[in-house]
């Protein structure tokens, strides 16, 4: 089955975290790339609704993310694990992007595109999104049977 859900997670991964809200390097380029790949992207993260959206339209206001960034769908969930039946019913449709191994729910560790925790000190060069993007392109390939190709992004 080919992934057609990115589930993304917020802290960490996309941005600082949901108080500094620095926002990673590359990350409309990268928005703009994986939605290319993806039918639908999602929020998946640890942070409540209302702050995500707070966050989503600032990084749409300082144009760091695309118009549509604040528009994503967001997915709550329960638990201690994030599991991917809370973004699709069908196993496989979706895969997750996050930085933390934990939330991982045991036996979706073949839907996890792990990336490097965007952490302090915050470094303008960080290349976190750039390396993600060619493995979330290579993962939909080996997952739908597809050859891989990988296609470069700027991260700037």
């Amino acid at each position: 089955m080919k992934p057609t859900i990115l589930a993304l997670d917020l802290e960490g991964t996309l941005i600082s975290n949901a108080i500094s809200q620095i926002p990673r390097p590359g990350l409309h380029a990268f928005l703009n790339a994986v939605r290319s790949h993806f039918d639908h992207l999602v929020f998946f993260t640890t942070v409540p609704e209302a702050r995500v959206r707070s966050i989503a339209k600032l990084l749409v206001g300082e144009a760091t993310a695309p118009e549509w960034f604040a528009d994503l769908v967001y997915v709550s969930w329960s638990g201690h694990t994030k599991d991917l039946s809370f973004v699709s019913p069908r196993l496989g449709e979706a895969l997750l992007l996050d930085d933390h191994g934990p939330y991982v729910k045991p036996g979706q560790e073949h839907l996890w595109v792990e990336i490097s925790l965007f952490g302090s000190p915050y470094s303008s060069k960080d290349d976190g999104l750039s390396v993600a993007y060619r493995q979330l392109v290579e993962r939909v390939a080996v997952l739908s049977g597809n050859g891989y190709s990988p296609i470069a992004i700027d991260p700037r």
